[in-house]
Formats: structure tokens, C-alpha cells, sequence
């Protein structure tokens, strides 16, 4: 897949400014790129639990113990954007700063990292680059109708991106029955609202 270059320079083309060669170079293009992809992506990245992104791991406690509520802390993996779930759905827990705080000793956690490019869906992508071009057109080329219009493309290339990933493997896992006799829902399900 795209480098960021690669994909700022695909955003830079869509609103019709000139590309740049990194985003260190000493242009406007390339200073407003820099500036912005990183939130761009990491906003795009949280926004829905992407296949390509959602990363399992087992915790240990930090062994610090909170001010009060919880009796464990966990601290969260450095590449993690948004925290999906917890292998006990019904584990009483908060996230707070970079940390899990519950009652458990060990902790098994879904979450969405904070993924290389070259990880990216197409499909993502594409979402990303509609977004980027979205943001920086304005600062660049100083067009709020383009501006606008670029969101709209966003938001139709973000719809299709979830609906993709969002089908991909088997649907809601049926065989998770609660002991009241009820359908539990997981991570497709709730992505997909």
C-alpha cells in the first residue's frame, strides 16, 4: 500500500494543489500535510474497529493500585487508539489516560492500534485520503465549497469502507448465549451502528 507521502500526495492531486517529495520539505503543501496526517489518521483509524487495525493482547497488571474504585491497573500498549472490548464482556472497568483500571489480575483486551500504511485496506485508504483532502483544502487552495464537497466524498467512501470491513468473517457469533438464555452481541454488531 501508499506511504504517507504517498497518500498526502493523492489528497493534494484530489483538490488540484501541487504534490510534494516528504513531508519535511520546506513548502506550504508539505508543512500542512505534516501538521495534520497524523490526527487525520488516528481519528480515521478510531472511528470504526477496521479488521486490518484490531490487534488481541494479554495484560498484567502495573502492579500500582488506583486512588480508589478499582482494584488493578493495566497500562494500555503504546499503539493503542481505542480499546474495543475485554474478553468478559462484563467485567466492570474504565479507561482512563493510558490505563485500564478493574478488579481483575490479568486482562485480555481488543483493541484498535495505531497501524504502519502499509497495513491499510484499499478501501480505508481511499476513506483517508477523501478526509485529508477535506481538511487541508481550505488552508491550501482556500475553497470552502471544495472543502465541503470533499466531506461529502468522505463520508459516502467511509460508508462503504465499514460496510466491507464490517462483513468480513463470520457474523455475530451466534454459539455466545448468555445464561439467561439471550444472544450476546460482539464487536461486528456493535460496529456496525
Amino acid at each position: 500500500m501508499a506511504t504517507q507521502v504517498e497518500i498526502c500526495n493523492s489528497a493534494l492531486t484530489q483538490i488540484g494543489a501541487t504534490t510534494i517529495a516528504s513531508l519535511t520539505e520546506n513548502s506550504k503543501n508539505a508543512e500542512v500535510c505534516n501538521q495534520r496526517y497524523h490526527s487525520i489518521k488516528h481519528a480515521v483509524l478510531r472511528s470504526h474497529p477496521w479488521n486490518f487495525a484490531v490487534t488481541r493482547v494479554s495484560l498484567s497488571p502495573t502492579g500500582a493500585t488506583p486512588a480508589f474504585g478499582f482494584a488493578s491497573e493495566f497500562a494500555l500498549p503504546r499503539n493503542c487508539l481505542r480499546v474495543l472490548n475485554l474478553s468478559k464482556l462484563d467485567i466492570p472497568h474504565r479507561v482512563e489516560k493510558d490505563k485500564i483500571l478493574c478488579d481483575e489480575g490479568t486482562l485480555e483486551i481488543m483493541y484498535v492500534a495505531d497501524v504502519s500504511e502499509n497495513m491499510f485496506d484499499g478501501l480505508f485508504e481511499e476513506a483517508l485520503i477523501a478526509k485529508i483532502a477535506a481538511d487541508i483544502c481550505y488552508p491550501i487552495v482556500g475553497s470552502v465549497n471544495l472543502a465541503d464537497y470533499f466531506r461529502s466524498v468522505y463520508e459516502e467512501k467511509l460508508k462503504e469502507a465499514r460496510f466491507v470491513d464490517a462483513t468480513e468473517g463470520t457474523p455475530a457469533s451466534i454459539d455466545s448465549v448468555s445464561a439467561a438464555g439471550s444472544l450476546e452481541a460482539d464487536v461486528f454488531i456493535r460496529s456496525r451502528f
